[in-house]
């Protein structure tokens, strides 16, 4: 294993226990219990690289490499030891989100350029590395997923962090320190947007459905707006 692909095994590793962090406390918030917190964790923490790597064809790295099932147990131990403790879950929950989704927007186009992808290519594996684990953990959990909420910039912050290691991998400038900085950005992109409320432009008609009192019923959810 070359000094490189070292660095992106431990930062993959990271954005695994960090994407499994908010995959637990947000099982925690629903009253989920154990278990529930383990399968949200491993979803959150393994989903987006498990797609990732079937659409590449190679074996999963989840499922190749036994290590990645321990961040997941890790995190949901730490969580139900200390989580009752944590009085504000939902900025926990969308802190460890945007960590996850800025080191995995790093490491998910780094493995998909390894595996020889092209560059439009390995954008969309970063996006999908980053958003498709938070995706499958808010479907299980019915929550509503922050990607498809106008309310919210998700998918744009992890094709940022995707494109910027695509340029640092083209002009030679990958190395320790461009991957900490670039998936420092992303995860920082991200939480200004949701701090700030950053939308995309809506369509037209909103495409809301509206009750008969003409107002938009929009369904709670955990990434709507800041605590």
């Amino acid at each position: 294993m070359t000094f490189q692909e070292t660095v992106v095994l431990v930062l993959d590793l990271t954005g695994t226990f960090v994407f499994a962090i908010s995959g637990v406390l947000l099982a925690a918030r629903r009253n989920f219990d154990i278990t529930g917190g383990l399968v949200l964790g491993l979803l959150a923490g393994t989903g987006g690289g498990l797609v990732r790597d079937v659409l590449l064809d190679r074996v999963p790295n989840a499922l190749a490499h036994p290590i990645y099932l321990v961040p997941p147990l890790v995190a949901t131990l730490l969580v139900y030891l200390v989580g009752r403790h944590t009085v504000r879950a939902r900025i926990w929950i969308v802190t460890f989100d945007a960590m996850g989704l800025g080191l995995f927007s790093l490491t998910g186009t780094a493995i998909a350029l390894d595996a020889g992808a092209n560059h439009p290519a390995a954008l969309l594996m970063g996006a999908l590395t980053a958003c498709g684990g938070g995706l499958l953990r808010d479907v299980v959990a019915n929550e509503d997923p922050a990607v498809f909420r106008g309310t919210d910039l998700y998918l744009i912050p992890a094709l940022f962090g995707s494109g910027l290691t695509i340029i640092a991998e083209a002009v030679g400038w990958f190395n320790v320190v461009t991957a900490v900085i670039i998936a420092l950005l992303a995860f920082g992109f991200r939480m200004l947007a949701w701090t700030k409320q950053w939308r995309v432009p809506q369509p037209m008609r909103q495409w809301s459905f509206r009750g008969r009192d003409g107002r938009s019923r929009i369904r709670s959810s955990v990434f709507r707006r800041p605590d």
